[in-house]
């Protein structure tokens, strides 16, 4: 399962939503939100974390409403939790991903 998207909004910043292998040493992916001024930053944002082959090559898997209204709320503009998305887990700030990726490595 892989796969992204993004969202152009009306002010003009896009929504970037991809799924990826999870980098907490697990099985599985998660889903990562990333609210930008453009496509090219918010990929700009994740390679700067630490997430170096990040890439968004079409849109399949574009964000859905819920997630557009909840990296839209979140300071930071970047969120994930665990993919298939199960419906009792919250969305996450990005440092806790990777907090426990760096205590999984």
């Amino acid at each position: 399962m892989a796969g992204g998207g993004f969202s152009k909004l009306p002010g003009g910043s896009v929504v970037v939503a991809l799924t990826l292998p999870s980098p907490l040493g697990e099985q599985g992916h998660v889903r990562v939100l990333v609210h930008a001024a453009n496509r090219a930053r918010a990929l700009t944002r994740l390679r700067n974390l630490g997430l170096r082959a990040v890439y968004l090559r079409g849109n399949t898997a574009p964000p859905t409403p819920d997630e557009l209204t909840a990296v839209l709320h979140h300071p930071d503009g970047l969120i994930w939790r665990t993919a298939p998305d199960e419906a009792d887990e919250l969305w996450h700030p990005i440092g806790a991903l990777l907090r426990g990726a760096a205590r999984a490595a």
